[in-house]
């Protein structure tokens, strides 16, 4: 794994691996979303339980994304390794779009189940200030002109926002919310019906997929960039 670290191995490795993970994301996809229309409703919910198979896999793949996100800018602070700054990057963007997908769910779920588009439970309010985290990483790189600085300055920001992620996890046992606990991961195995744990699943094997596609292929074009900067700075020096 270390030896992906090179970034002309890992573009070697991840050349034929990108496209595979695109194939796999669409097929798990289509199935996911088939399964979860023919799922029969919910005898309390009704037909809104659909919601939970988009509004579960994007918030695990948003605290997933932000996990990526801050153990690569960990890497990219303390060995200064470019791939892993460029990892770190790449997760940005897939993240904060899962989060921002976890918020706008979870309110259209959450207002025939609760009456409310929005409460500041405990849950509620850790996933909207990852969100936010999202956005002040995002924002910290592109206000710093100095890229090696927005670099330094971002991955500080990430390692911080690791802080947040157990909050979100345990937040519905650390405190009494109105969000529900934990029915999928959980001492016991999962509370789900199998007619909404199989949909469920592969909507978030189909998430994971995509999430690694797309990451991936960013981090891939972040190598191109930078080679590209490195080869035009040369021909300006030799100028």
């Amino acid at each position: 794994m270390f030896g992906l670290a090179n970034p002309q191995r890992f573009m070697s490795f991840t050349g034929p691996l990108t496209p595979v993970l695109w194939v796999i994301a669409a097929v798990l996809l289509a199935a996911g979303t088939w399964f979860s229309f023919v799922a029969p409703g919910d005898y309390q919910q009704g037909d809104t339980v659909r919601i939970m198979f988009v509004h579960v896999p994007a918030s695990i793949l948003g605290l997933g994304a932000y996990a990526a996100l801050g153990v690569s800018s960990f890497f990219a602070l303390v060995f200064r390794h470019p791939l892993a700054d460029a990892a770190a990057r790449a997760a940005a963007l897939p993240g904060v779009a899962f989060t921002a997908l976890a918020l706008i769910t979870g309110a259209l779920w959450g207002q025939p189940m609760w009456g409310t588009w929005w409460v500041w439970d405990a849950r509620l309010t850790s996933v909207l200030v990852l969100f936010l985290f999202y956005l002040g990483y995002m924002a910290l790189r592109a206000s710093i002109d100095d890229e090696a600085r927005a670099a330094r300055a971002a991955a500080v920001l990430g390692l911080v926002g690791l802080i947040n992620l157990p909050i979100v996890k345990f937040s519905v046992d650390w405190w009494n919310t109105l969000h529900q606990p934990a029915s999928l991961l959980r001492a016991g195995g999962s509370s789900l019906d199998p007619v909404f744990l199989l949909p469920l699943l592969l909507m978030i094997a189909a998430y994971g997929a995509l999430f690694l596609a797309v990451w991936l292929s960013s981090i891939r074009t972040e190598i191109v960039r930078r080679r590209v900067q490195t080869i035009r700075a040369r021909r300006a020096l030799d100028a």
